[in-house]
């Protein structure tokens, strides 16, 4: 796997290194000891699979708190999304910076996501799979979210949003001390 940092300190991109023949390829995916080698949580305690019919479909911007904060291994694999995340560790250098990434299946890119962002895509085709590997079991207690169009991240998105949940439109705009109700 070949890991290249992002601005966000922490996060990653990963591009697999395929090993061709005339079968097709081979390539690791996920590797404990090259995860702790860059100082990423290797820990696996659930995977998730996100299917999304219409393309413009948002989904986020959501992260769990402690003690339930979570790693997150995305990759997509059919179709396209505009993979977004937030630095939201407020001992950061680059606390509430955004970074973002087209993740494909073509490309078998992903994107690691450290503890403490808030993470949310956008779909750029029908029918988009994305699969999410976590450090944490989901805790809904832990879980909040913050509205993909908070003038407080300025984050572009690179198409409109066609579908949303009620629930991912709806929160407040973004207070970093309360955190209330998120």
């Amino acid at each position: 796997m070949i890991f290249t940092k992002t601005p966000l300190e922490g996060a990653f991109l990963i591009d697999l290194e395929p090993i061709s023949d005339e079968r097709g390829f081979f390539a690791r995916s996920f590797c404990r000891r090259e995860f702790e080698a860059h100082g990423l949580n290797p820990d696996l305690a659930q995977c998730n699979i996100s299917l999304n019919l219409r393309r413009g479909t948002l989904r986020g911007m959501h992260w769990q708190v402690a003690p339930h904060q979570e790693a997150k291994l995305v990759r997509c694999i059919r179709g396209a999304i505009h993979d977004v995340i937030i630095d939201l560790r407020q001992d950061s250098p680059t606390f509430t910076a955004h970074f973002s990434a087209d993740l494909t299946a073509a490309d078998r890119r992903m994107l690691y996501v450290p503890e403490g962002f808030a993470h949310g895509f956008l779909t750029l085709e029908d029918d988009t799979e994305v699969f999410y590997q976590m450090s944490e079991f989901f805790a809904p207690d832990a879980a909040r979210g913050l509205r993909y169009d908070d003038p407080a991240f300025g984050i572009r998105w690179p198409r409109e949003v066609l579908v949303v949940s009620d629930r991912d439109q709806s929160y407040p705009d973004w207070e970093p001390v309360t955190e209330r109700g998120r």
